[in-house]
């Protein structure tokens, strides 16, 4: 029988959510699954009343989690802000996931996406048909998510040109959605609200207008300051994705976590650990999500190939790839690196002359 690659938030977490929502005896905004507290739980971790553990969903400051919350408890839309790799649309499906049970509303926005896309469309065989009728008009998912009060997501919102972004603010304010084409207006259900993420470091994006920002209460989520604690969610989800892609997880897979990390934290802030050595910087951002692709494939490398062993060897080639995007600038950036860094390193032995095979 086949199986889904990956399945939504509320269903991989339902065992915990059920148990939140049984002893969960809190007042909950309309339209809400969960109260505001056990909403938080079920992001930090911690333990239902009955003792089911529930898995942190966010390694980070409390605080950034209880504004997010709290901003959804209110009519006014949350804006998820930061670099590529903070966790944005992760919090973005646990949070409509545990608030409302259904993160599946969700409009991916590009540099191609239309109000059509945004708003309404319509099917052209009924409207060729039959003309402008509720039957021929095809809901989006933020259609949706007004009708039933739902919550929507938008990821990446500054991907999508200003133009279509400013179809937002009718939605955002007053809280309904014109449908001039038949003399009408669709008015939100209480619930509805937007979950929005957006990242403030890749090229090209669509500066978000002063109207549309006003509307929205920004949380900036951060890269990890503490190594520790990104070793903590490199670890947690790579055994996670492991286990779903049925790649065993070596003994020393915590090690290479750590050596591939510090390579990544030391290119990153653009100085060794010590801060005894100032090194240049990529043009990329070496996210913690980077980080965890680059494990992922290490370990399918060593599944397939090298006999479930991880080693510098089988990690190189992705390491190369997330560090090397301009091919001029980063190879010049790494190979800097590795003769001035990770050459002095005896520890670092193996990866000093895997990447330098590999570059």
């Amino acid at each position: 029988m086949n199986a889904a690659i990956r399945l939504p938030a509320e269903e991989v977490y339902a065992a915990e959510l059920q148990a939140l929502a049984r002893a969960d005896d809190r007042q909950k905004p309309a339209g809400w699954s969960l109260s505001p507290k056990a909403v938080l739980t079920y992001l930090m971790g911690g333990k239902a009343s009955d003792g089911t553990p529930i898995t942190p969903k966010y390694v980070g400051r409390r605080q950034l989690m209880e504004t997010a919350v709290a901003t959804l408890a209110t009519d006014r839309a949350l804006l998820l802000l930061g670099v590529p790799g903070t966790a944005k649309s992760w919090v973005s499906e646990h949070l409509a996931g545990a608030i409302m049970g259904n993160s599946t509303l969700i409009v991916q926005c590009t540099a191609g996406t239309d109000e059509n896309q945004i708003r309404y469309g319509w099917n052209y065989a009924q409207l060729l048909a039959k003309g402008p009728s509720q039957e021929a008009l095809v809901p989006t998912p933020l259609y949706r998510a007004m009708q039933e009060g739902k919550l929507c997501r938008l990821e990446e919102l500054t991907r999508m040109g200003s133009d279509v972004q400013d179809t937002l603010i009718t939605v955002l304010s007053e809280k309904m959605m014109p449908v001039p084409e038949l003399n009408t207006s669709i008015y939100a259900q209480r619930g509805f609200n937007i979950i929005a993420t957006a990242n403030n470091r890749d090229k090209g994006v669509n500066e978000l207008s002063s109207a549309l920002k006003r509307r929205f209460n920004v949380v900036v989520l951060p890269l990890p300051d503490d190594m520790a604690e990104e070793v903590s969610i490199v670890s947690r989800r790579v055994g996670e994705m492991a286990g779903g892609l049925d790649l065993p997880v070596p003994k020393n897979v915590g090690e290479e976590i750590a050596r591939v990390l510090t390579i990544f934290r030391e290119l990153r802030s653009g100085a060794t650990a010590d801060g005894k050595v100032t090194l240049k910087t990529p043009s990329g951002s070496l996210s913690t999500a980077e980080a965890i692709a680059t494990m992922i494939s290490g370990l399918s490398q060593a599944t397939w190939f090298d006999g479930g062993k991880l080693h510098a060897e089988g990690l190189a080639p992705s390491l190369v790839g997330a560090i090397v995007k301009d091919p001029v600038q980063d190879k010049v950036v790494l190979e800097e690196y590795l003769e001035t860094v990770l050459k002095k390193r005896p520890e670092y032995a193996g990866y000093y002359a895997a990447l330098n095979a590999a570059i």
